[in-house]
């Protein structure tokens, strides 16, 4: 298994986690991450993960509730949720990670441990962050262009 791959089978765990204990589970992320994974690569890239989405969930859940059509987040099966705001977490805050990686690792983390309809699921709501992440992106040049102009 690859190593990106483990870390973020890591990090689900930690979500379901912290989704049934709560914030009482934060002190603990690092320490579970590093008793379950040996190799220091991919426990580091799994605590990177799991505390941007801790440090970012309000934003997170703010975007999946926003292109989530029909769907209430708390009502949403707790894997498909969490797999969900790592995915988000990747697409919306780390750019050195293809979009395309970040929806196909979580696709199958849905298949592998959800329902059969996860994938699907999944992938039509990371498809949407996708395109408004890539949507802002492109405003954001086309404002830093403009000033560049008027600084002139």
């Amino acid at each position: 298994m690859k190593k990106r791959t483990r870390a973020r089978e890591l990090v689900l765990q930690v979500l379901y986690q912290l989704d049934l204990q709560g914030d009482d589970f934060i002190p603990e992320m690092g320490e579970f991450i590093h008793e379950e994974e040996s190799d220091p690569d991919t426990a580091n890239f799994a605590l990177k993960i799991a505390k941007g989405v801790v440090v970012e969930i309000e934003t997170i859940d703010k975007t999946i509730r926003g292109v989530a059509q029909n769907w209430d987040l708390e009502r949403m099966a707790v894997i498909d949720r969490n797999i969900l705001r790592m995915a988000a977490h990747e697409l919306m805050n780390l750019d050195e990670i293809p979009p395309k990686v970040s929806i196909n690792e979580a696709i199958e983390l849905g298949k592998r441990f959800s329902t059969k309809n996860s994938g699907a699921f999944i992938n039509g709501i990371l498809d949407r962050i996708k395109t408004r992440v890539a949507e802002a992106s492109v405003v954001a040049e086309a404002a830093v262009a403009k000033g560049d102009e008027d600084g002139e």
